[in-house]
């Protein structure tokens, strides 16, 4: 069973990991962008890190807790979809023997959630000032939710990947995300370049929601294909970083042009502490500086 030292240095190793891999169109070692830094998101990381492992904290005060300590420490929107994401990942932690019981542990998680969670989460979105949300008619944001968060998500699945997370248990993660992972890791590659390989997959998979949102379904298939075509010739290649000029230029030209996958840089975060978990939950261990 993990510790709340475990979940926390997990939590920020994940985060610092994500925001450190050569990620097109995100904030990465190589490049800042869309008005955040590097450091915007290390800061925000180490904010969330003790609130998302505060043992018996429920899904709806992780991610009010989370964002209110963000909030506190950086003036934008770092980690809205990172938060949650966690928050229940978190919660289902906190129980688990083994890496192979979160997954159980995780539908239990989703399946109790509250009206009160969904209030405390309301409240969490509309304190991050999230933009290319929309609005809808049923449930709205701007008002006071009558249905559980996963109620809520439901209504949301179809145009949120983050949503159909909480519908899916996961399984984008389970399926792509960790797969994609595992198998850069096992090739001797290195964490960055491993969670920019898995970014890569899971952005060739699935066109990202919040360049749907913010720009058009179609610009987000065109980004996708670019993406699959980066995957078809990396697994070709034995090296990933072989690619980084090809990344580079990418990464310039979405930026150049507003264009952020930023959904999935947030898959890619939860891929990682998915990792993170796993390798805790096989007593292996996970250096954090």
């Amino acid at each position: 069973m993990l510790s709340e030292q475990q979940i926390a240095e997990s939590v920020f190793w994940a985060c610092k990991q994500e925001v450190r891999a050569p990620k097109p169109g995100n904030v990465n070692c190589f490049s800042d962008g869309h008005n955040m830094a590097v450091d915007d998101f290390i800061r925000s990381a180490r904010a969330i890190a003790p609130v998302m492992a505060r043992p018996g904290l429920t899904v709806g005060e992780r991610i009010l807790g989370a964002i209110g300590a963000t909030r506190q420490v950086v003036d934008c929107n770092t980690n809205l979809g990172i938060v949650l994401l966690f928050a229940p990942l978190c919660c289902a932690a906190e129980d688990c023997e083994s890496f192979a019981d979160l997954a159980d542990s995780l539908k239990n998680v989703l399946q109790n959630l509250t009206v009160e969670d969904a209030r405390l989460t309301y409240q969490a979105i509309r304190m991050a000032e999230a933009g290319g949300l929309g609005e809808h008619q049923e449930q709205d944001i701007s008002g006071e939710p009558t249905v559980t968060l996963l109620e809520a998500m439901q209504m949301a699945a179809e145009r949120d990947q983050i949503a159909l997370q909480y519908v899916s248990n996961f399984n984008t993660l389970w399926q792509i995300g960790l797969p994609g992972l595992t198998s850069a890791l096992n090739s001797g590659e290195s964490v960055e370049w491993a969670a920019a390989f898995a970014y890569l997959k899971l952005l060739s998979e699935v066109p990202d929601s919040l360049i749907c949102r913010k720009q058009s379904r179609e610009q987000a298939i065109a980004v996708t294909e670019k993406a699959k075509q980066l995957v078809f010739e990396m697994n070709k290649n034995s090296t990933l970083n072989a690619y980084l000029d090809q990344l580079t230029a990418w990464d310039k030209e979405l930026k150049q042009n507003a264009i952020n996958p930023g959904t999935t840089a947030d898959l890619v975060a939860t891929t990682l502490l998915l990792h993170a978990f796993q390798r805790r939950l096989s007593a292996d261990r996970i250096s954090v500086p």
